[in-house]
């Protein structure tokens, strides 16, 4: 199928709007760790009812596993873990916005551990990438609603999430490199070391917002993890895997960090917010730069 990898991209980008927005409302009622451990668990499930109803071919190498194995722990379990938390405070469109970081870290990494070498380009798209998030985080003339803490700290959390995402694409691009793997398949792999992992976690904070079992009586937090798990961690990181095996990265990272450009009217449309002119030229200069770190 022509353009397979750009069109995940785009669809991932989609996925991963609406991600944000329902599980920003999940983590405001039963916290980030319920919705954290909770979406891998029901994303788990749905991965294997998938591979045995398509008859998908999950035999790969282990080197393969481990390095999806390290991409997910990474990504979902610390990556995504440190996104949901800056939920909490600062908001879904401001967190994604401050994720838009996550490629241009990509490319620093894959620098010092990969040997790619960045041209002047590349550091101009790193340049014009943080000055766009800036303007916006920095600059913005709206604030987070009454439901956020407005604490400063969600931009740091949001930031640390970004680091995580770089990380696993990286080890993500390695498995794949090593043998043609199925979108749903890795997505798999990737999935099952976060779920012990996340466990243990819950466990060593024994905290009572950590137990599952709030869901029992949050019946709308349930049904908005529901909905996030499967656009989230089932379809998103699915397409997402697709888009960086059948494409360059740089494109797929490029296509996929346009989640600020889909959050803004989606968010004026939810939360009734006005949106300043600076913010969603923020947003444009901040795809502008990507594409440029990794189009040139």
């Amino acid at each position: 199928m022509p353009f397979l990898g750009e069109i995940s991209a785009l669809i991932t980008a989609l996925l991963w709007s609406g991600t944000a927005i329902v599980f920003t409302e999940a983590t405001k009622i039963v916290g980030s760790y319920v919705v954290n451990i909770t979406r891998l668990l029901l994303a788990t499930a749905y991965l294997i009812i998938t591979i045995l109803i398509f008859n998908l071919n999950y035999q790969i190498s282990w080197e393969q596993i481990y390095l999806l194995g390290l991409s997910g722990i990474i990504g979902l379990v610390f990556g995504d873990g440190f996104l949901f938390k800056s939920f909490q405070y600062i908001g879904a469109r401001l967190s994604m916005l401050v994720m838009t970081l996550a490629p241009p870290l990509a490319a620093l990494l894959a620098y010092i551990y990969l040997g790619e070498e960045l041209s002047t380009w590349g550091i101009l798209g790193i340049v014009i990438t943080i000055s766009g998030v800036s303007i916006v985080v920095l600059k913005r003339s709206e604030q987070p609603t009454d439901d956020y803490k407005k604490n400063n700290i969600g931009y740091l959390f949001a930031f640390l999430g970004a680091i995580g995402q770089a990380v696993n694409l990286i080890y993500a691009k390695e498995a794949f490199q090593l043998g043609e793997i199925n979108g749903f398949v890795a997505t798999f792999y990737r999935m099952v070391p976060s779920v012990p992992f996340m466990l243990f976690l819950g466990f060593l904070y024994r905290k009572k917002t950590n137990n599952i079992s709030i869901l029992k009586t949050e019946k709308t937090a349930l049904k908005y993890i529901i909905i996030g798990s499967i656009i989230g961690p089932f379809l998103g990181i699915t397409f997402s895997l697709i888009a960086v095996a059948y494409t360059f990265v740089g494109i797929a990272s490029t296509l996929m960090a346009t989640v600020p450009i889909v959050m803004l009217p989606i968010v004026k449309f939810y939360y009734k917010e006005t949106l300043s002119p600076i913010s969603i030229i923020g947003a444009f200069i901040a795809v502008v730069g990507i594409a440029v770190l990794f189009l040139y």
